[in-house]
């Protein structure tokens, strides 16, 4: 997440799958660990790849479980999210994940994002961030951001 005149902003993409019955998916960055990667470490290199960005980690963020069905199959997930903050990168080197990836303003993340988990999650991080400074354990610039993993 940025700043920009005192106003939080985040980065979200457009994903689009075959067989999407909408126009595709606006959401927040997440992946898959590789084998030995913790899901802070599946964060960090996720988000680089699907944004382009280089971020690090600034404070963990409440995990969202949910459940689908592919291929026949249920899945069950948990989505780790962290507040993250840019250290380097450019949204120009974001891979094929996304279509498009973009800096949003929090107070337009619930009308872009799909999925109301994350528009939720968004909520509750801007409300982090409006606490003053002095009484949030975080720096001044932060951003969710998830890793996914399956549920236990």
């Amino acid at each position: 997440m940025r700043f920009e005149a005192g106003r939080p902003w985040l980065v979200a993409g457009l994903r689009r799958r075959d067989g999407d019955r909408r126009s595709g998916t606006w959401t927040l960055p997440k992946g898959t660990p590789d084998p030995g990667e913790t899901v802070e470490q599946t964060a960090l290199r996720e988000v680089e790849e699907e944004t382009g960005l280089r971020v690090r980690i600034v404070a963990p963020l409440p995990s969202i479980e949910y459940t689908f069905v592919q291929g026949g199959v249920r899945i069950d997930k948990t989505v780790h999210y962290f507040l993250m903050e840019p250290v380097g990168g450019d949204l120009s080197r974001h891979d094929r994940e996304f279509e498009r990836v973009r800096w949003v303003r929090f107070e337009d993340a619930p009308t872009l994002l799909t999925f109301e988990t994350e528009r939720a999650l968004v909520e509750a991080a801007a409300r982090l961030l409006d606490q003053p400074a002095a009484e949030r354990p975080l720096p001044p610039v932060a951003v969710p951001l998830h890793a996914e993993s399956p549920a236990p």
